[in-house]
């Protein structure tokens, strides 16, 4: 009984997702063409009522930075961080090339501006961060999720720091310019007001060689999630700046941030070089079919 009531209440959601697509579309694509200010505002109405329909629950901690122009630098572990952060503020997002060709998803990622790149051709990589940072120039929030990859929910990845090139990019060729990086953790905590512990948060991340479809259904069925957010200080860039400290920095931060809001301990009370020890935050059992609807 448990089960089929919610694949109905799955069923429902789809429903509601596509007839508010159905009506936001249009309006998201005239937006664009015409260069209107409601293309930032109609993605986040989207995200907005797909977190309300699948029962996700977002407490921030801190807060994005106000300055311009802002490169946002998140882990990532599931396609639910897109919604999350989306309902929050007005941003768009770095993503692989291959999403926009993806069914439904490539279309959504259209309209909300993300720009795609090409990591397997060094070329195109350079003309996506010169993209990117004329974006920034312009006043858009852009988030890059650093580690290049989605992890299981229990730990953060090494950063690359290829993309954080158009931070750099970004500062132009005047003397004294600036542009700032901040960031942002999100931690999958828990499911209905329960913590959800270590072995159950991979069946929220959607990584490795996961169905799309298959963890879609699991995400509408369970629902109710419960995801904290937390804003790192931002860290101001300029000429001077060492991009691969920068994203070393970046890196150690949101690790940290990340391991404090998973053991709901504050940052200031890990011991020192807690940010660096991922052993209680392993991908080290991997369940294959986390995810999938059973």
């Amino acid at each position: 009984m448990k089960k089929a009531m919610a694949e109905v209440k799955a069923v429902c959601i789809i429903a509601v997702l596509t007839l508010v697509s159905l009506v936001l579309i249009p309006l998201q694509w005239l937006s664009i063409r015409l260069g209107l200010r409601s293309q930032e505002i109609l993605p986040r109405i989207w995200h907005k009522v797909a977190g309300r329909l699948v029962g996700i629950k977002v407490r921030q901690i801190g807060h994005p930075s106000p300055d311009r122009p802002l490169l946002i630098t998140a882990n990532h572990a599931s396609w639910v961080d897109i919604t999350v952060l989306g309902s929050l503020i007005p941003l768009s997002f770095i993503a692989k090339s291959e999403v926009s060709g993806w069914p439904i998803f490539g279309l959504l990622a259209k309209l909300q501006r993300t720009v795609f790149v090409n990591r397997t051709r060094r070329t195109e990589t350079g003309q996506a961060a010169d993209e990117i940072a004329e974006r920034m120039a312009a006043g858009d929030a852009m988030v890059l999720f650093a580690e290049g990859t989605s992890n299981d929910g229990n730990c953060v990845l090494p950063f690359r720091s290829a993309l954080l090139g158009a931070a750099t990019r970004a500062l132009g060729d005047e003397d004294g310019s600036t542009v700032w990086v901040q960031p942002l953790s999100i931690a999958y905590q828990g499911f209905y007001g329960l913590p959800m512990g270590r072995a159950h948060r991979p069946h929220v991340a959607w990584y490795g060689d996961m169905e799309l479809p298959g963890h879609l259904w699991g995400i509408f069925t369970r629902g109710a999630l419960d995801v904290i957010v937390t804003w790192g200080e931002p860290v101001l860039v300029d000429k001077a700046t060492d991009r691969k400290a920068l994203t070393r920095k970046l890196e150690h931060e949101v690790r940290a941030l990340t391991i404090a809001s998973l053991m709901q301990k504050p940052v200031e009370r890990l011991e020192a070089g807690a940010a660096d020890d991922t052993a209680f935050f392993s991908n080290d059992e991997k369940p294959v079919n986390a995810g999938a609807g059973n």
